[in-house]
């Protein structure tokens, strides 16, 4: 049995949605991108969205639309994908990290060191489909007086205390890749209920001007708009998101049901609703060894994130930030990194194969036990 880490939630719905662009002679931003953004408002409960081709862009249109900039510093979890630290980077500012507690998400008690002058915002990651504690980022934020920018990549269908996620802040940021809760292969999306920023948004991501047809350009902008081609597989997969859910959970329980319970599973915190973007275990001692060895059995496993004061790309900042790459400062993140391994939890995987992954890792503890004994 061979079992792949993720595979796409695809049939035959989303080809049709896909044909339909072409029967309508209309494949850029268009009709289709219009409705999957009122829908997207809708089920968000936010004012304002724009799309955007990816994850990455729609952070960095984010950090651009509240005016973030060089010079400026941005507080970021030191565990989330790069693509947080690297929206930063290309506004020109620099993100600067800080640790995670044992659920994953930003460990506010040790931001405080880091705010000075320059600290212009703060970047909550909402990690593996669970929500950061967005009461005390608010509450940091405010103490502070920083700007909060979500990254909700993982948290599409996500609430905080009821409140979804991506609506606390100034900005919240989604992603659509093709492993996300919806796909529409690449693409992202920026809420806001702030009509300034709205407006600032637009301009961004449509070469500086809000009408597309006109070639009077008021500000610098790009292009960074979506097609109707990806929005039309967007709202394919919405109308699938109450199915996705409910089997996202079912995944989980039944890794719960059949796992040995020496195996701990990350919750959420309890505030926070919860679908699985990945099912994410804790190995004590770390999981490498059994992630080769679920290799040797055909299953396709993964690590947690990879510390971002580890990154290659980011040691040039060990000299600018030199007090914050201490190893005590990121001991959670790099403890998680160590022990943490993704399950596949893909929505069309079966009950059948999750008890295969299961049998294999109580397997591999028991031989692990015999072997220490």
């Amino acid at each position: 049995m061979k079992i792949p880490q993720f595979q796409p939630f695809l049939d035959d719905k989303e080809y049709q949605a896909i044909k339909s662009c072409f029967d309508n002679n209309w494949i850029t931003e268009g009709p289709k991108s219009k409705e999957f953004i009122d829908k997207l408002c809708k089920l968000i409960g936010v004012k304002h969205a724009v799309l955007a081709p990816n994850g990455t862009l729609s952070i960095y249109m984010a950090l651009r639309a509240i005016g973030i900039g060089k010079g400026d510093e941005v507080i970021v979890p030191n565990f989330t994908f790069i693509a947080s630290a690297n929206a930063v980077e290309m506004c020109g500012a620099k993100p600067v990290f800080v640790d995670i507690c044992d659920d994953l998400h930003i460990d506010l008690n040790k931001c405080e060191k880091l705010v000075n002058r320059k600290t212009k915002a703060i970047m909550p990651v909402h990690i593996y489909g669970m929500a950061c504690n967005m009461d005390e980022v608010v509450s940091f934020a405010k103490k502070h007086k920083l700007k909060i920018v979500e990254d909700a990549a993982q948290a599409i269908g996500i609430t905080w205390d009821g409140k979804h996620a991506g609506t606390f802040g100034e900005v919240g940021s989604f992603s659509f890749f093709a492993d996300k809760t919806i796909t529409t292969g690449e693409g992202g999306l920026v809420v806001t209920n702030d009509d300034t920023i709205y407006e600032k948004l637009l301009f961004i991501r449509n070469q500086g001007r809000i009408d597309r047809g006109s070639f009077i350009h008021p500000e610098i902008g790009y292009n960074f708009r979506m097609t109707d081609i990806q929005s039309a597989i967007g709202l394919s997969q919405l109308e699938k998101l109450d199915e996705i859910i409910r089997r996202k959970k079912h995944i989980l329980f039944t890794y719960k049901t059949n796992l040995d319970s020496s195996i701990k599973i990350i919750e959420p915190p309890f505030q926070s609703s919860h679908i699985p973007f990945r099912v994410c275990i804790t190995v004590p001692g770390g999981g490498y060894d059994l992630m080769d060895y679920m290799k040797t059995q055909g299953i396709e496993t993964r690590t947690f994130f990879y510390p971002l004061h580890k990154q290659p790309a980011y040691q040039k900042q060990k000299t600018f930030f030199s007090k914050l790459f201490k190893k005590d400062n990121f001991e959670v993140s790099e403890k998680m990194y160590r022990e943490g391994v993704c399950l596949p939890s893909f929505v069309s995987i079966s009950d059948e194969e999750i008890k295969y992954i299961c049998d294999k890792i109580n397997e591999f503890l028991r031989e692990k036990t015999v072997g220490i004994l």
